[in-house]
């Protein structure tokens, strides 16, 4: 487990890509925003030395966790009469509405893909990024490299993806909900077995959340557990 001062150290780093605009959204359609390709820096997240169980849990916090899981099966993210975009971070922008926290607040409208980079800086604002060893239902999960979001063929794509925590299984298993390209999906991470896809008895531990593709760069990684980034906790 890191130090306190590399854990500093790397959310200072997060930081400084955040202000220099490097850091994408989840998947969209369209092509995404020419990048200076000098600045990109890749990061790697921090696993706690226990990881995970569930917290207990306030109103505010279920509400979101119940709120992530009836979007399951669903392609629109629709709430008070506003729709959110169709990807992840309009999923999750949607969930939190319920609860009237804007992710985006006071970091103005989006132009371009950027919108895990900027959900991530509110909660390191307004709340606290962590990495376990408790999760509590509703905190948001972020996720490095799960796309090429610079298309340069390496896995240095910090930010890419972000979901809501439903719960936490007996193992330390953590389900999460989040918007891919299929619709809105469970998904299952455990980080005391990050290069694990099933239990000897076939039981889900890590879903891919990255697709194979031939020619893949050595050092991609596919699986929950091997792109986690971090937690954010906002509600209490």
């Amino acid at each position: 487990m890191r130090s306190a001062c590399q854990s500093h150290s790397f959310m200072v780093g997060l930081l400084t890509l955040l202000v220099s605009g490097l850091l994408s959204g989840c998947a969209t359609t369209g092509r995404p925003p020419v990048q200076d390709e000098r600045s990109v820096t890749p990061t790697v997240g921090t696993r706690g030395a226990r990881c995970c169980t569930m917290a207990k849990a306030v109103p505010r916090q279920t509400a979101l966790a119940k709120t992530a899981v009836r979007f399951v099966g669903q392609s629109r993210i629709q709430v008070g009469g506003r729709s959110y975009a169709p990807d992840c971070s309009g999923f999750v922008r949607g969930v939190y509405a319920t609860q009237l926290v804007d992710l985006y607040g006071g970091l103005g409208e989006l132009d371009g893909g950027n919108g895990v980079g900027r959900i991530f800086t509110h909660v390191v604002e307004h709340g606290r990024i962590h990495y376990g060893p408790t999760v509590h239902p509703g905190d948001l999960v972020f996720f490095h490299n799960t796309w090429d979001f610079n298309r340069d063929g390496l896995p240095n794509d910090p930010l890419t993806h972000v979901g809501v925590v439903e719960k936490v299984d007996h193992d330390g298993t953590v389900l999460f909900v989040s918007s891919v390209s299929e619709g809105i999906k469970r998904y299952r991470m455990n980080l005391s077995h990050p290069d694990r896809h099933k239990d000897a008895d076939g039981r889900v531990l890590n879903d891919f959340l990255r697709r194979k593709h031939v020619g893949d760069a050595q050092g991609t990684y596919y699986l929950t557990g091997r792109l986690f980034a971090a937690f954010g906790t906002l509600a209490h």
